[in-house]
């Protein structure tokens, strides 16, 4: 059973933007950290935000770092990644995942950390 469900994915121009979002239906994620992590053909899951339980506290891969931002809306369940100056080399599908420990800031950038992900939502920015 898929718990997180991402959206917003898409074909876009090189400098485009998109938005992101993960919701749940059926999982609580209020008092967890969520992340997104992508993953290109043939290479590995990598590490692209993550944002703490209350919004406050944010977390970026140095490649996203200035062009995306994760925000959260608690009230609705639902995650956010605003994707802005996209590049070719941010072609990838891309993940929601929830931390398995409520309140804690650990790992934040290691797929090991995340108990729950999504089926996830395809990004594709042509040059």
């Amino acid at each position: 059973q898929v718990h997180l469900v991402e959206s917003g994915g898409g074909l876009v121009q090189a400098g485009g933007s998109l938005r992101l979002s993960c919701a749940s239906s059926t999982l609580a994620f209020n008092n967890n950290v969520m992340a997104w992590f992508r993953q290109a053909p043939g290479k590995e899951r990598e590490f692209v935000a993550a944002i703490s339980w209350n919004g406050k506290t944010t977390h970026y891969a140095d490649s996203v770092k200035g062009r995306f931002t994760a925000s959260r809306d608690n009230a609705m369940n639902t995650h956010y990644l605003q994707m802005n100056s996209l590049k070719s080399e941010d072609t990838a599908l891309y993940y929601c995942e929830k931390h398995g420990e409520m309140w804690r800031w650990d790992n934040v950038d290691s797929p090991s950390a995340y108990d729950h992900w999504g089926q996830g939502t395809q990004v594709t920015v042509s040059s």
